[in-house]
């Protein structure tokens, strides 16, 4: 990549999945008359695919995380470590916490999801959410912790019941097995509703296999020690997992770019910000307003190839490309004993050895490229 006054100044702002990809197509196609800057508050980014293998005890947290200080440099990329406060459209700056500030051409946001824990009091300060990653990972390796102080059975609730809060409960159940602890996973409606009926079915399954709770109100407050549920029963518990909900990061709308009524991003099909030609959006920070989709990670992933290509036509004066997502794509829930359960539109379901040795193949051939 170009650096120099002659150069075009890129900044990165976020470590998220499409950005990471976005670095890597730099890297493999080459990034001309471009000087890219990746800021980050941290210097590692987790891969949230990972992150049930690690809560079960299969794999570290080292596995689980990409290093963004060594990955930017290896694909030509300056790495700065800072908390975003700000995107200054009309000074063209990127504001910073500590009061630096990153001249841009042209810039793009993948700044990741808050938890959304508004709609159930006490959550934020009885519960522990799942997002950000990192700050989760903290919390269960304290309570892992305290665990080995004491001899009681572990009592963990996990509120929440899409595929996230499913295949947690599952990852749980495995890592404490010799505890025999108590999982109950309080979800009003089905479990992973947005799964096909045969998938469903399949996770009912191996819920009930492995001794998991389904509680099947809603949580409507939370306590010290304690899920309230919407029928007046207490329930107790040691710790209760949040996997419900997810808020926008104030980013955007305080910096005065147009979002959506839930305060996403708002990004058209070109990922280019609506009415900012020069600004970008990708992951679970935005939404294409032609083509709303969940906030997962696989949909961040494959945006990262339409975003490079994208900035280096928008550096060069070129028309962007559209880019249109998958609708359906594959989803491989572990269950925490060497299965896996995979789904993919109204119809495929199966379980078995076979779709958890892909999906880790898949998991570890995606982290494997960004290893240098």
């Amino acid at each position: 990549m170009a650096d120099g006054a002659g150069s075009r100044q890129v900044v990165l702002i976020g470590g998220g999945h499409a950005h990471v990809e976005a670095l890597d197509a730099f890297r493999r196609g080459g990034a001309p008359g471009l000087a890219v800057t990746l800021v980050s508050r941290e210097p590692a980014t987790p891969y949230s695919g990972l992150l049930p293998a690690y809560v079960a005890g299969l794999d570290t947290r080292a596995s689980m995380e990409i290093d963004l200080a060594t990955l930017a440099p290896v694909c030509g990329a300056r790495f700065v470590v800072g908390d975003v406060v700000a995107v200054d459209r009309a000074a063209r700056l990127v504001r910073l916490s500590d009061g630096r500030a990153l001249p841009y051409d042209i810039a793009s946001l993948d700044i990741g999801i808050a938890p959304d824990l508004s709609r159930l009091p006490g959550a934020a300060e009885h519960g522990v959410p799942v997002k950000p990653i990192a700050r989760f990972a903290d919390r269960w390796e304290a309570y892992r912790s305290a665990l080995e102080r004491e001899r009681t059975q572990p009592r963990v609730a996990i509120v929440g019941g899409g595929v996230a809060g499913v295949e947690l409960a599952m990852a749980i159940r495995a890592a404490l097995s010799e505890r025999h602890p108590r999982v109950t996973l309080v979800c009003e409606g089905e479990p992973a509703a947005s799964l096909n009926p045969g998938a469903r079915a399949l996770l009912r399954r191996a819920l009930a296999e492995r001794g998991i709770a389904v509680e099947p109100s809603g949580a409507v407050r939370l306590d010290a020690g304690a899920v309230i549920l919407d029928d007046g029963r207490t329930m107790g518990c040691d710790v209760a997992f949040v996997t419900t909900g997810a808020a926008a990061p104030p980013l955007a709308a305080a910096s005065g770019l147009p979002v959506d009524a839930d305060g996403f991003l708002s990004v058209g099909e070109t990922l280019q910000v609506q009415g900012e030609p020069d600004l970008f959006g990708a992951g679970d920070c935005a939404t294409m307003a032609a083509h709303p989709r969940p906030k997962a990670g696989v949909f961040a992933v494959r945006q990262g190839a339409p975003l490079a290509r994208n900035i280096l036509l928008r550096a060069a004066g070129r028309p962007c490309r559209p880019f249109v997502p998958q609708r359906a794509h594959l989803v491989l829930v572990g269950t925490g004993d060497g299965r896996a359960v995979a789904a993919r539109g109204g119809w495929l379901s199966a379980s078995g050895r076979l779709p958890w040795w892909l999906k880790r193949w898949l998991d570890r051939r995606w982290m494997a490229r960004f290893r240098p």
